[in-house]
């Protein structure tokens, strides 16, 4: 990161702060900010919240590293997040990753080499009634069907 593109973080994050205030339950607003703004939250943004807001870098870090909206590290254009939850496992869910790792050539946890699609797995959509389902940045997808799901990532890419 160069020294201008810190000075711009260090700035964006004051200037969070002074909206939000300078508490630890600003937090995750801050966070989440950042994450919109950057697509990710670097690990010297992550620094100087925790200065900013007077906390341990590991308390960021941790709220950083726990919510699956949130990332330490620079995510694709479009973000695939496959629910893992017991009802999405039990109509099939697997079948529906092997298609994802399939067509994108990447396993989840990973992000394709020219940075537009990274693949995730996220804990509960809310759509446990239509399972399986995914979503693809905010747009969601449910019923899904390994046919389907090729349909739909060939239109995105």
């Amino acid at each position: 990161m160069l020294l201008s593109e810190k000075n711009a973080m260090t700035e964006e994050i004051e200037e969070l702060c002074s909206n939000y205030g300078s508490y630890r339950e600003s937090l995750l607003p801050i966070l989440n900010d950042i994450q919109l703004r950057f697509g990710y939250v670097s690990e010297f943004a992550q620094q100087e919240i925790a200065r900013v807001l007077d906390i341990h870098p590991v308390e960021v870090y941790g709220v950083v590293t726990f919510y699956s909206f949130l990332s330490p590290k620079r995510l694709g254009k479009y973000i695939i997040r496959l629910c893992r939850t017991i009802s999405c496992d039990m109509a099939e869910k697997s079948s529906i990753a092997r298609v994802l790792e399939r067509e994108l050539g990447i396993r989840f946890g990973e992000t394709t080499s020219d940075m537009k699609f990274s693949l995730e797995y996220t804990n509960c959509l809310g759509m446990c009634d239509e399972s399986p389902a995914m979503l693809i940045n905010e747009q969601v997808f449910t019923k899904l069907t390994p046919h389907r799901v090729a349909e739909i990532i060939r239109k995105y890419k």
